[in-house]
């Protein structure tokens, strides 16, 4: 793993960090008003605002979290991000995003 950015939707930019054996963690920046479209996987996630202002979309259940605070996403649920400002999140998921460390 290289920790480099990778472009993965108009906007938006990862870069994963080296995984341990069961969690991973990558950061996620945002161009005001881009989107992370709605998506779904098997993976419990939390995800941590760095900075900026994000409405969250689970199960067609809007938040607002802004920096600082955090959101639990269960496994199997809906959910895609917008951001209202520029910003950066930093995601954990258990157990490993297999599909994104291919």
């Amino acid at each position: 793993m290289d920790n480099k950015w990778i472009n993965v939707e108009p906007g938006v930019q990862r870069k994963i960090f080296p995984p341990g054996t069961s969690i991973m963690m990558m950061e996620v920046r945002f161009e005001k008003g881009a989107i992370g479209k709605k998506h779904k996987h098997m993976h419990e996630q939390l995800t941590y605002v760095l900075e900026g202002k994000f409405k969250f979309n689970l199960n067609d259940k809007y938040y607002i979290v802004e920096e600082g605070e955090t959101i639990f996403i269960p496994s199997n649920v809906e959910h895609g991000v917008e951001a209202h400002v520029e910003g950066r999140l930093l995601d954990t998921f258990t157990p490993l995003r297999e599909d994104l460390l291919e």
